[in-house]
């Protein structure tokens, strides 16, 4: 993805959030770029001071990026149910980073795991969880504590990745976020 584009979501997202903040209409005008009209998953994450504030988003291409970024935004900063809604107070704060998902991949070895640039998804029933691939890094998880914290996520017991009923994948994410452009 061209930088240019980046700038592009991640103002999106921060103008987004402000919008709603204040009370004014979000209106979405169709960009120019066709790498933002394309259909992909992504995550938009909020982070004050390093600490994580909100993180939402969407595994598939259900929609177009752009309106996708827009939409997670406002779901980070005040659907995220393991934060209270974000306040004006702590707007100026916020850092915003994209992840840009790849399409799953289904996980048939354990060994095809490359952490630090794979995210996963484990699904077992009717539980699932995620977790972008920049949390190994910044946790400095191994591959089977990536998989036991993945399991944990999905609101499942640490090992249940070794079960023949569970369903792993992977995914690569293109990662940007605003200190990447001094924004």
């Amino acid at each position: 993805m061209k930088n240019e584009d980046k700038i592009y979501l991640l103002k999106l997202a921060r103008d987004s959030i402000k919008k709603k903040l204040y009370g004014e209409k979000i209106i979405l005008d169709e960009p120019e770029s066709e790498d933002l009209k394309r259909k992909s998953g992504c995550f938009v994450t909020l982070k004050i001071a390093e600490d994580l504030r909100g993180c939402i988003g969407y595994i598939y291409g259900v929609t177009e990026l752009y309106s996708a970024v827009s939409t997670m935004a406002l779901e980070a900063a005040f659907n995220d149910p393991r934060f209270y809604p974000l306040t004006k107070d702590e707007f100026p704060l916020i850092m915003i980073e994209i992840s840009v998902l790849t399409p799953l991949e289904k996980v048939k070895n354990l060994n095809e795991i490359n952490v630090g640039s794979d995210g996963l998804l484990i699904k077992k029933g009717y539980h699932s969880g995620l977790l972008l691939p920049q949390v190994a890094t910044e946790w400095g998880y191994n591959r089977e504590q990536f998989l036991k914290q993945t399991c944990l996520k999905a609101g499942l017991y640490p090992d249940c990745y070794n079960d023949d009923d569970t369903e792993i994948y992977k995914f690569q994410a293109e990662i940007f976020s605003e200190k990447d452009f001094n924004l």
